[in-house]
């Protein structure tokens, strides 16, 4: 079993999350909790994600509390390529093959690894982007470029945001400039 954990700290307000990365043949599994203010707010949020070896996005629970409100959302993305949030059809994110949790840094490891992109190319990406926080899925429309071996420049088309994304040697981002960093941690 193939596996890789990381601890976040959010910079922008009070948080962490923490995530782990396994392989059980032939999927992917994607699992954290994001523990965080928003707007004065406390919010816990778990999630799972599975995508296959390939590392399309199949599908993703997201359950927790956002202050009084309670969350609990099955995304599902069906062979061909449909998404549906909570059995509701989302046909406007149609054929992405990505999900991009809004509220954690650890889903732009997915396009990341998928992309397997070489020194200096660069992709453009939709993903299925699950607002935070309004938790609905949008289309969002990505470009990642490959600048160093271990950084990415990361770019938000829609709305011209750019960052650049370190990682460490499992593709998991580590440095989120300004809105997340890797804690040091020790495994036993």
């Amino acid at each position: 079993m193939t596996e890789e954990l990381v601890c976040w700290r959010r910079l922008d307000c009070p948080g962490h999350e923490a995530a782990r990365l396994t392989f059980h043949d032939p999927f992917w599994h994607l699992s954290g909790t994001a523990v965080f203010a928003e707007e004065g707010q406390p919010c816990r949020l778990e999630y799972v994600i599975a995508c296959s070896a390939a590392w399309y996005t199949l599908r993703a629970n997201v359950t927790g509390w956002v202050g009084r409100r309670c969350v609990r959302l099955n995304i599902v993305r069906d062979p061909s390529h449909r998404w549906r949030l909570n059995g509701r059809a989302c046909g406007e994110v149609d054929g992405c093959a990505d999900l991009d949790l809004a509220f954690s840094p650890s889903t732009n490891s997915l396009p990341i690894r998928r992309l397997g992109l070489s020194i200096g190319q660069r992709a453009e990406v939709t993903a299925a982007c699950l607002r935070f926080p309004a938790l609905i899925l949008e289309p969002l429309a990505q470009a990642y470029q490959r600048v160093e071996d271990r950084r990415y420049r990361y770019e938000s088309l829609a709305d011209h945001f750019t960052a650049d994304l370190e990682v460490n040697a499992a593709g998991i981002v580590v440095r989120y400039p300004g809105l997340w960093e890797a804690e040091p941690v020790q495994l036993r």
